[in-house]
């Protein structure tokens, strides 16, 4: 199919996991199983299919994207450990000119980090005009992990006083500002959260554990942070309540199987750059009489 034909395709499979108003969202309603009307044995084909289209549609937009050099797209990763974001961004991203796409992986703040703003270390890795961005796990960390351990936020060298008990509204508050910043700037915020089961995530724990080849995947912090369940979940919850917004959007992603997980971010990022009116850039005549005279004398040499 045609990079056209693709984007009617995926708008509607985009649109079923988007969440672009927080306030009526809450995740018990999505089912981490689901794959719409698509069943796991007959369509997981079809699907592998539809994300090797959706590969090369991604390959097609992202080129006009950084030949215009205008807007810049910012992906965001979050999600409990084993949930499957490395592979969604390996494979939905593998058909990406690596030139104009750049990638950040936030792990557990630095010394440097903690002597600045929660926001600092994410804001100095935006993407530049033209390219695709993508941050796995991200500022987003600020009202998730620190939120369900406080001691890390005892950590962060914050004035007693600005300690409060408003200071999870006021980052969410600072969150949706600084979104709207961006996209004021021309930098498209999309975000996703893949939502894997408590049941999926011990199995794909257990297969790292006795995989030989997975064994470093897995981390035995990985495993205590399982009795934080229900508080993650709250604080995942909560985040997106307050966190989607139209020109920020959260996609709610059910992550138990992976081929499905693939497709819907691929459908998503489709539709964002879709909605850009992207194209290549027209040169004036000055230009078309340089590529002529350049022409003519390749021809005569």
């Amino acid at each position: 199919m045609k990079t056209k034909e693709i984007i009617k395709v995926v708008r509607g499979l985009a649109k079923s996991f988007r969440v672009s108003k927080g306030k009526d969202f809450r995740l018990k309603d999505v089912d981490p199983n689901n794959t719409l009307e698509f069943t796991k044995e007959a369509d997981k084909p079809r699907a592998k299919e539809a994300l090797a289209s959706g590969v090369l549609a991604l390959a097609d937009l992202q080129d006009k994207l950084y030949a215009q050099d205008k807007w810049a797209v910012l992906l965001i990763f979050q999600a409990m450990d084993a949930a499957g974001k490395d592979g969604a961004i390996k494979h939905v991203m593998s058909g990406i000119n690596p030139q104009g796409c750049q990638v950040f992986s936030f792990k557990s703040p630095s010394a440097e980090d903690l002597d600045h703003d929660y926001l600092w270390r994410c804001m100095k890795c935006l993407p530049n005009r033209g390219h695709i961005g993508i941050f796995n796990r991200s500022y987003y960390e600020e009202v998730l992990v620190v939120r369900v351990h406080p001691e890390f936020l005892a950590k962060q060298k914050l004035p007693p006083k600005l300690v409060g008990k408003e200071i999870w509204s006021e980052r969410f508050e600072d969150i949706r500002n600084f979104e709207q910043y961006l996209g004021r700037n021309g930098v498209v915020v999309r975000k996703f959260f893949l939502h894997a089961s408590k049941k999926e995530q011990k199995r794909r724990f257990l297969e790292r554990i006795e995989d030989t080849q997975k064994n470093w995947k897995f981390s035995s912090n990985d495993a205590a942070e399982r009795d934080f369940w229900d508080h993650y979940m709250q604080a995942y919850e909560e985040m997106i309540q307050e966190t989607a917004t139209k020109h920020a959007p959260w996609y709610v992603v059910p992550a138990d199987n992976k081929w499905f997980t693939r497709v819907v971010v691929a459908a998503a990022v489709i539709d964002a750059l879709a909605d850009l009116d992207l194209a290549y850039p027209k040169v004036d005549d000055g230009k078309l009489k340089e590529l002529a005279t350049a022409k003519d004398k390749l021809l005569k040499k």
